[in-house]
């Protein structure tokens, strides 16, 4: 039996989480066109480097070039926004990142550690003029600083502007699951498949010359669960993607990413010790979250498409709105 979905259908649904965009487009000349963007998802609205949120991660297929995973992993905390764009826009959003991050906190880097910043990354290029390098550190700020917790905007918006999935137009993409009580939000930015791997839909064939693509997938939940938890949250994302169809090609970098907002991190301590409540393993609740996981990574990849528009990109490309009621 199919979860619950939450009021919103969205990661938003998830207490204090919230999602901000910028959208780049512009036709340069004949050949080039700016088609890109950035997107931002905030754990919550306090101090992230003051208080962290328990997250981890699990690379499905790591042909990406994401930044901020190594640590994430290692300590099993988050303390930044979780920034996507495109490939070779990694550094200018993580240096963007920063320096919000800087400017709201002064100790950062001075009487405190230095910062990890998580970016994640999808190539646009068959519609983006990915040369260009168009993304600027200030397009990173704007995203953080237009973030909002209502209903998420999905599409061709924001890091998806030049995204293509199933051969059709994707992006940003978003659903969630209520399992017992708890919420579990999910959102994508969907760059991969060919239109005959879709098992939603019978989508007409033709041939795209795109590359293998990939997909980012991020998790929220207000479910009280620690960093190896999450974690096992993050790797039931593939499940979700082998339903829509994909079949995690060698090219695809396709990554999860998973943070609850239970139990939060402070950054200072004067105590030896710390605790921590979290749901049991061998819960059936854990099931439950699993599936939610599963469910909504899923619709959400549908929803990217459902809510995209068809765009015009470099060198004339276009790419169609996929046929869905």
């Amino acid at each position: 039996m199919q979860l619950r979905k939450g009021k919103m259908n969205g990661i938003t649904d998830v207490a204090g989480v919230k999602t901000g965009h910028v959208t780049l487009y512009e036709k340069v000349n004949d050949q080039d066109t700016v088609c890109t963007g950035v997107t931002a998802i905030l754990p919550h609205d306090g101090n992230l480097f003051r208080q962290k949120v328990r997250a981890g991660s699990a690379v499905i297929n790591g042909y990406g070039k994401t930044a901020g995973l190594v640590q994430v992993d290692e300590l099993g905390l988050l303390e930044s926004p979780i920034m996507l764009t495109n490939t070779f826009s990694v550094g200018a959003v993580m240096q963007g990142t920063l320096t919000y991050m800087l400017e709201q906190d002064p100790g950062i880097g001075d009487t405190e550690s230095s910062i990890n910043i998580v970016v994640g990354e999808c190539n646009d290029s068959y519609l983006n003029a990915m040369r260009l390098q168009a993304v600027q550190p200030e397009h990173a700020i704007e995203a953080i600083k237009s973030a909002s917790d209502g209903p998420v905007e999905e599409g061709a918006i924001g890091a998806g502007k030049g995204m293509v999935c199933f051969g059709y137009k994707g992006g940003i993409g978003t659903a969630s699951r209520v399992a017992e009580g708890y919420t579990v939000g999910c959102l994508v930015l969907s760059n991969f498949g060919k239109r005959e791997d879709a098992r939603f839909a019978d989508f007409n064939q033709v041939q795209m010359d795109t590359p293998d693509g990939s997909i980012m997938i991020v998790i929220a939940t207000d479910a009280p669960l620690y960093d190896r938890q999450l974690q096992r949250l993050a790797k039931r994302c593939a499940a979700g993607l082998g339903r829509a169809g994909s079949h995690i090609s060698h090219g695809s970098g396709d990554i999860a990413f998973a943070f609850s907002t239970a139990n939060t991190y402070d950054h200072q301590s004067d105590s030896q010790m710390d605790s921590l409540s979290f749901i049991r393993d061998d819960h059936p609740v854990m099931n439950e979250l699993f599936q939610a996981v599963v469910e909504a990574t899923e619709e959400a990849v549908i929803s990217s498409l459902r809510n995209a528009e068809t765009t015009e990109g470099r060198k004339g490309r276009m790419v169609e709105k996929a046929p869905l009621d």
